[in-house]
């Protein structure tokens, strides 16, 4: 006890009515100024200790006094990588040992020669509550009795060759610090009472490859401030939420809310894999937004970074004195373009503890899905690389055979353990297989990122329309292999940063003319097979660049562009939630086909869009500010064709040129159909037309 005065034994009676005799005292010995004291009791008396410090008291029960708390199989499970609620074991856990109330502190530190935990209640100093190591395991464990939820602590590591490491934050810590701030907190383990079951039962159906996904992705700090501050998450409930039910998205995506020490990573340099951000209020409130999203029926997906991490001394790099979690060779260690440390997936404790830190969010919080980033700098040895700054793997080539195994383990694991749940990758290269089943021998991901549709279209929409017909195949590309995974079609925030500038910033013209083109492509994309991801701001037109430390430009929202389009984002999601063509067969080939893909003088698409069952679905782009009139399209179905949505519609701040509500066919064969129909095409303008009885193939003539 450095520091104390002295230190007594005291017994510990066990409360009884009458009882009389008064508890036994010893008074310790002191044996060295730093604060050693000796004394010996009856074995197997239970005690307290009484210590005298310069201007206090204290009397608690001795932590040594408690036997080893973690058992054999925990401990088994954890060195096979293959303890999936590792959470429930390591970290620190407020519990009751022999009656008394304390927590359990449990780490991995395999190679340290000593790890202590320190805190405010022993004034940080590690001599006092060194932990007890498990050798065969490498775990550290101890119970630290009369301690509670809200203490902050860390672990005071020394490495084998005796040097004291920076103090170091809990890995499976369930919460921090405030930023700057570095120290995990303890958090009680009650349970949250969740009363979301309707949603859980049926989120299965609704995350299916058939249900409308519309995403709206946010930045958690910079969707709206109050008062010049960041929200939490109860005043997000108060406001996200209905602004999500009213635009029509069935999904938000946040980025990264994993605590993080840097706020400029966005979150993408995660060290507490664990822990909601202290930034937007307790795990509990963490917990409420969820619950109140599920209730409205709108399900959340959280960005998740199991690829690399950052160098900051309090996190985990070498966190016991050695290349724990990262790898040891930079050529396989460490990432260049983010200067932060790769994961070593291949070691299987590295691995349980990602997959852990998976599972964690998908059950303790209810999420519904995880987009996993920079899958490709995981798949490749060489991502990003030179020739020389890489290790092939062991049969001499550039796949991480490693990360594969990995991601296959963690999707086939999340498919057990959370059924309905989604797992999303962002993988930017043609990696075949990424959402085929891993029993067929792919990657397992529900969904993955349409990188190479983003960029070829948002590249022909920044053309001048002049010249959009020499860059016509950009935007039918993406249909050569749109069908070869199930994709969701991103417009994400790494499209309005770095210099890029918002979306509207991207389109050319004049002001009218940017929201036409804005228009006219939101129209493209919602037609367009594949899911729907959207960043914050693009729904009403930012006009700013997007930056992390400001909010979202609102008041577009009150010009008759921005709201335009905010509205018409809001009838795109109505339309493709109730057409069950722009939905259903979004991974269908045999549902889709081109009825113009080639006019690339006039700068005109259209599409059939169609399901067994429901209505067919025309698609009719012009991307050019000419007008055209009476433009022919042949059609797979006779009758009247009516339009569901322009927009060049006024409503949306358009010139209001189209086709009165409703056109008919003419037996005029065209593009190779027995039927067409004589057009208005609006300038810059996208069309949705709707046959009621078309609900056949889409052959020729239908």
């Amino acid at each position: 006890m450095p520091g104390a005065h002295k230190v007594t034994i005291v017994e510990t009676l066990p409360p009884r009515p009458g009882r009389r005799r008064r508890a036994r005292e010893w008074a310790m010995t002191p044996l060295h100024p730093d604060g050693v004291f000796t004394g010996a009791i009856p074995t197997g008396m239970p005690y307290r200790l009484r210590v005298e410090w310069d201007n206090a008291t204290q009397e608690t029960e001795d932590a040594y006094a408690f036997g080893l708390l973690l058992g054999d199989f925990d401990l088994h499970l954890i060195s096979h990588g293959e303890h999936q609620d590792l959470y429930r074991v390591l970290g620190a856990h407020v519990m009751e040992v022999e009656g008394v109330r304390g927590v359990r502190f449990a780490v991995w530190a395999p190679n340290a020669s000593r790890v202590s935990v320190v805190g405010n209640f022993n004034q940080w100093d590690g001599r006092r509550h060194t932990m007890r190591l498990r050798h065969e395991h490498g775990i550290w464990e101890l119970f630290i009795p009369r301690l509670g939820a809200g203490e902050t602590y860390k672990f005071e590591i020394v490495d084998r060759q005796g040097h004291l490491l920076p103090l170091k934050a809990d890995p499976l810590a369930f919460a921090a610090e405030l930023s700057p701030a570095t120290a995990s907190v303890v958090v009680a383990t009650t349970d949250f009472e969740w009363s979301d079951d309707d949603w859980m039962q049926t989120r299965g159906t609704r995350q299916d490859i058939a249900a409308p996904i519309s995403i709206y992705e946010i930045h958690a700090g910079s969707w709206r401030h109050a008062d010049g501050k960041t929200v939490n998450w109860d005043e997000l409930t108060a406001t996200l939420l209905p602004y999500v039910i009213e635009t029509g998205f069935s999904h938000i995506e946040l980025m990264p809310i994993m605590e993080y020490p840097f706020g400029g990573s966005w979150g993408y340099q995660p060290l507490g894999l664990f822990a909601p951000s202290a930034r937007f209020g307790a795990p509990d409130a963490f917990a409420r937004f969820v619950n109140a999203c599920h209730r409205a029926g709108i399900g959340i997906i959280l960005d998740w970074v199991p690829a690399h991490f950052p160098t900051d001394p309090h996190g985990l790099a070498r966190f016991d004195g050695s290349a724990l979690y990262e790898h040891l060779d930079p050529r396989e260690g460490y990432h260049p373009d983010w200067n932060t440390l790769i994961y070593n997936i291949g070691r299987r404790e590295v691995s349980g503890f990602l997959i852990a830190s998976a599972l964690f969010w998908l059950h303790q919080y209810h999420i519904d899905g995880l987009r996993v980033d920079a899958v490709a700098s995981m798949l490749y040895r060489d991502y990003s690389r030179k020739a020389d700054a890489w290790i092939p793997n062991i049969h001499g080539g550039r796949e991480n055979l490693e990360s594969i195994a990995f991601l296959r383990h963690l999707n086939a694991t999340v498919a057990v353990r959370s059924p309905g749940a989604i797992m999303v990758a962002e993988e930017s290269t043609a990696w075949p297989g990424v959402t085929r089943a891993v029993s067929e021998g792919g990657l397992g991901f529900s969904f993955k990122w349409n990188m190479g549709w983003m960029h070829d279209t948002l590249d022909y929409m920044g053309h001048d329309p002049i010249h959009r017909r020499f860059h016509h195949d950009e935007m039918t590309f993406g249909l050569l292999y749109g069908f070869s995974e199930h994709f969701i079609l991103p417009l994400s925030h790494d499209e309005v940063v770095h210099g890029k500038g918002s979306l509207i910033r991207r389109m050319p013209g004049d002001t009218w003319q940017k929201h036409a083109n804005l228009r006219a492509y939101l129209a493209f994309m919602w037609g367009h097979p594949g899911k729907k991801l959207l960043f914050m701001g693009g729904e009403f037109a930012q006009p700013e660049e997007w930056s992390h430390e400001t909010q979202l430009s609102w008041h577009g929202l009150d010009t008759v562009e921005g709201g335009g389009v905010r509205r018409l984002v809001s009838d795109l999601n109505r339309l493709y939630r109730a057409h069950a063509a722009l939905h259903r067969s979004d991974s269908r080939a045999e549902d889709f086909s081109w009825l113009i893909g080639d006019d690339r003088e006039n700068s005109v698409f259209a599409w059939i869009r169609q399901t067994e069952g429901a209505p067919t679905i025309m698609v009719v782009c012009n991307m050019t500010p000419v007008p055209r009139h009476d433009y022919r399209i042949g059609v797979p179905h006779d009758g009247t064709w009516q339009e569901i949505l322009n927009t060049d519609s006024s409503v949306y701040g358009g010139s209001n040129v189209g086709n009165y509500g409703a056109v008919r066919t003419s037996p005029l064969p065209a593009h190779g159909r027995d039927h067409s129909l004589s057009l208005s095409l609006p300038p810059l303008g996208s069309l949705f037309f709707r046959h009621e009885t078309g609900t056949g193939p889409i052959g020729k003539g239908n």
